[in-house]
């Protein structure tokens, strides 16, 4: 039967009432279900339960066993012919004094709401003014606001695994204020996603993104190290696969809250609005992650950088995942070992750095701002990146370790049932990685290399080669002349990060182009001429996708531009706004 309202009472808000309108689509069935569950994790194994006793529509209070116990879950069913429509309306106890805002009121306040965000969201990104379309700029919006509007609330543990002890532990209870990837499908913090995020939200409203920040260093233990992934409490738990949960206290993932940092400071001068007293606060915790990644992350030489957690003894996998990179399966040394260093981390490490020493400044501590200036010059100094990951023979930088390409997966039919298992053609030695794809790129991502240095031409030149990384819809993660090109790790996992084109490292690729672009130098035209290219890529089959699906996707096929993976994902796929606006 149709419902009017529920009503009720819970301890955060105290009273409650919902109200229903009815359905303006001919011919509308109703229905609704009461009852008790011990939590709200198991509703969709009771919504299960119920389809398999052939219950599709609602059966009201049929399993509340005990009426003189109240249910503690009401879910309203309506069912009709599109276009449906609904006007649902929530009131609290908090919100007594306020008046009901219902109907033709409703949609008048929503249409004046509606044309205020439309004139901030010209004001902010300017895409009228630069020759978009309506129904570009119509797409950009739906992007940004699934993007603003997934930003959400959330409380509880993470479940720890620390170097000593037996099993995992509950870490300590947080609050988090956060976006996520997907609104649908990851519904929760990921932190090297954030630093993307934020981005965007920094240029909408500074201060969100300020609390977004500071509510992300609230998360730093007394080492220094945050959780990559925030699966906080039992109903985050559950919708999470078990491999994923539990999080080792020894693995990072990218520093990107630094690349929001930036921007966030870069903002903040050009408007001369310098929040000293916000720089004072958040800066002992920056410093206190960047110590730690400093100590637990170190490499075998001095200015190298290492990620932990990579599985040196599997023989399940083609080329080792490295999860804490983000990268998760672009091929590394095949071999893992203490002897490697990682390019990104140490490009990830710089920038860090480069921020620091700006905040530090403000902070007048002297000591800090000097050593960290120190600091920064030594890793920012070319010939000794030069020395360690340029690969003069094939003029690219790279991953140093101990590395073979001569590898397959083969079927072993020793074990019941057989498995797949990697089979070393060749043997490793110790060498310059020669996989060529995202990681190669990270010193002009980060604006490393000097705008005369020969090594930027030649990766400029490598950049525009459809033989590696070039499409017509964006840059390939993954050469297609790399022998892990399009190549599935396991026998389980499809290829991730080895092809397809995704949106945040072309994003800062489309940055770092710009920025050499409007730097003296040889490459400078080049710089221009290639962001110009790759930027009209991006958008154009970003938004045919968009026109075509009606999604926003995670990451898009190099030879079709077709979208792949989650949908919608109005992450960091939404930076296309921000490319759109450059």
């Amino acid at each position: 039967r149709e419902v009017d309202e529920v009503f009720g009472n819970i301890q955060q808000i105290g009273d409650f009432q919902v109200k229903f309108s009815s359905s303006k689509s001919p011919n509308s069935v109703y229905g609704y279900l009461a009852t008790r569950l011990p939590s709200i994790i198991s509703f969709t194994e009771f919504l299960k339960y119920l389809f398999k006793q052939g219950n599709f529509r609602f059966p009201g209070e049929a399993y509340l066993e005990d009426m003189e116990r109240k249910a503690n879950l009401v879910a309203y069913q309506v069912s009709g012919v599109l276009p449906l429509e609904i006007e649902i309306s929530f009131m609290s106890g908090s919100d007594r004094d306020l008046l009901r805002v219902e109907g033709d009121d409703f949609t008048r306040i929503l249409r004046k709401k509606s044309a205020e965000f439309d004139e901030r969201f010209e004001d902010t990104f300017s895409l009228k003014s630069k020759g978009f379309s309506e129904e570009e700029i119509s797409f950009a919006k739906a992007a940004f606001s699934n993007l603003i509007g997934g930003i959400s609330y959330f409380h509880g543990s993470s479940l720890v695994m620390a170097e000593g002890l037996k099993g995992p532990l509950d870490y300590f209870p947080a609050a988090l204020y956060t976006g996520v990837p997907s609104r649908s499908f990851f519904p929760r913090g990921f932190l090297w996603d954030e630093g993307f995020h934020q981005l965007l939200v920094t240029k909408w409203d500074i201060n969100i993104a300020k609390d977004v920040l500071g509510h992300w260093l609230d998360l730093l233990n007394s080492d220094g190290w945050i959780p990559r992934e925030q699966i906080l409490g039992q109903e985050a738990r559950s919708k999470v696969p078990n491999e994923f949960v539990i999080q080792h206290n020894t693995n990072a993932n990218p520093p990107t809250l630094f690349l929001t940092f930036e921007s966030l400071l870069n903002k903040m001068e050009e408007e001369e609005s310098m929040d000293l007293e916000y720089l004072k606060r958040v800066y002992p915790r920056l410093l206190v992650w960047f110590n730690w990644f400093d100590r637990s992350q170190v490499g075998p030489q001095p200015t190298t950088f290492r990620w932990r957690g990579r599985n040196s003894t599997t023989d399940r996998e083609l080329n080792p995942k490295t999860l804490a990179s983000g990268l998760d399966d672009y091929p590394r040394a095949s071999h893992p070992s203490d002897a490697e260093y990682h390019l990104d981390l140490r490009c990830w490490m710089t920038l860090a750095l480069r921020v620091l020493y700006r905040i530090a400044e403000y902070q007048y501590t002297g000591d800090d701002s000097s050593k960290l200036k120190e600091y920064y010059d030594k890793l920012a100094d070319i010939r000794r990146l030069n020395i360690l990951h340029w690969d003069e023979s094939r003029q690219v930088y790279s991953d140093f370790g101990n590395h073979t390409s001569s590898v397959k997966l083969a079927m072993n039919r020793d074990t019941n049932p057989p498995v797949k298992i990697r089979k070393t053609k060749k043997p490793p030695k110790l060498r310059l990685i020669d996989s060529f794809g995202y990681v190669n790129l990270f010193p002009l991502l980060m604006q490393l290399i000097p705008p005369n240095s020969p090594q930027l031409g030649y990766t400029l030149q490598h950049l525009r080669n459809e033989s590696l990384l070039w499409t017509e819809y964006g840059l390939r993660s993954l050469a297609k002349l790399d022998p892990f090109y399009s190549k599935s790790n396991t026998d389980q996992d499809k290829p991730y990060w080895r092809g397809d084109i995704w949106i945040n490292i072309n994003y800062l690729t489309v940055r770092a182009l710009h920025h050499y672009g409007n730097q003296e130098g040889p490459y400078k035209e080049k710089a221009m001429e290639l962001y110009t290219q790759l930027r009209s890529n991006l958008v154009s089959n970003i938004f045919k996708q968009y026109k075509s699906t009606g999604y926003v996707w995670e990451h898009y096929h190099d030879k079709t531009g077709a979208g792949k993976g989650t949908h919608p994902f109005t992450g960091w796929s939404s930076l296309v706004v921000l490319i759109m606006a450059e």
